[in-house]
């Protein structure tokens, strides 16, 4: 592999079982360049999370490779790779466990055997990163679940990781909350972090996405900018899944010119008020 041309995630032929069963993964291949934000979707058992899983290496490959800057993961620690990839569980208690915020975020950074210093001024931007600066000292479990998932992604800012992987982020939460979580990753990734999340809100793939990869038992079913995807119903449907409600509506009204990729309602504004105005011009 070339410096140059290198990709930040590289898998290579990945297949996963698990004791033994029925592969999960099936020949995996993907390449994720730095800078992207990538959305990994499928319906439930399809091995979302166990590709992701790879990347930080909670999980190793049956057979295949994964690489993380030009690195083999196989023999790498978890520890280790942890420092470039950061992973946000889909339930934050599953990661969360001292009595305190401030504890919490700092747990990685004592690893690292950091300055105290830098521990406590990393931990102060993280919290202030995912608007929990008053929260220092509270204990996590006082907080709501949104809240809770908010500590677990200043736990991976605070690392200051090259990439974070998100699996289903925004679980259990309401819309508010759901879209100040994404808003949060719209803006790590603008400061130029590798985003990865899993998701099966086709409505936040569409807002924050910019190329979306859909597993379907086990294999790669598509790889492709998010418009291109939601654009091939029959694609979708192999996969169980729908995009979102106004890319319906597009599709629907395709059939009187209206394009079937439609994927924001503003889009769809634009497209009504052009037909209106082209409308009165062509009878004026």
């Amino acid at each position: 592999m070339t410096a140059a041309r290198q990709p930040l995630i590289k898998v290579e032929n990945l297949t996963y079982q698990y004791n033994g069963a029925q592969p999960v993964l099936k020949n995996i291949s993907l390449e994720i360049g730095r800078g992207e934000c990538l959305a990994v979707i499928g319906q439930n058992g399809s091995g979302k999370t166990t590709l992701v899983k790879h990347f930080n290496g909670l999980l190793k490959p049956s057979s295949g490779r994964v690489y993380i800057n030009g690195r083999d993961t196989g023999p790498q620690k978890v520890s280790t790779l942890a420092r470039t990839v950061g992973y946000v569980f889909q339930n934050p208690d599953h990661q969360i466990f001292h009595d305190t915020v401030g504890k919490e975020v700092a747990f990685g950074l004592k690893n690292l055997r950091l300055p105290a210093e830098e521990i406590e001024r990393r931990v102060n931007e993280a919290l202030e990163a995912v608007g929990l600066t008053g929260h220092y000292a509270t204990y996590p479990f006082n907080l709501s679940k949104g809240q809770r998932q908010r500590v677990a992604l200043a736990s991976v800012l605070a690392m200051h990781t090259e990439v974070i992987v998100l699996d289903e982020p925004t679980t259990g939460q309401d819309y508010r909350e759901s879209v100040q979580i994404m808003e949060m990753v719209k803006n790590l990734h603008e400061k130029g972090h590798t985003i990865v999340f899993i998701t099966h809100d086709m409505s936040l793939v569409a807002r924050y996405a910019a190329r979306t990869v859909v597993l379907c038992e086990g294999e790669i079913l598509a790889d492709a900018p998010v418009r291109a995807v939601f654009a091939q119903p029959e694609l979708l449907a192999r996969s169980y899944l729908k995009p979102p409600q106004i890319t319906l509506l597009a599709q629907e009204l395709g059939k009187r010119a209206i394009p079937p990729d439609v994927i924001s309602v503003r889009e769809m504004y634009d497209l009504l008020q052009k037909a209106r105005a082209d409308k009165i011009g062509c009878c004026g």
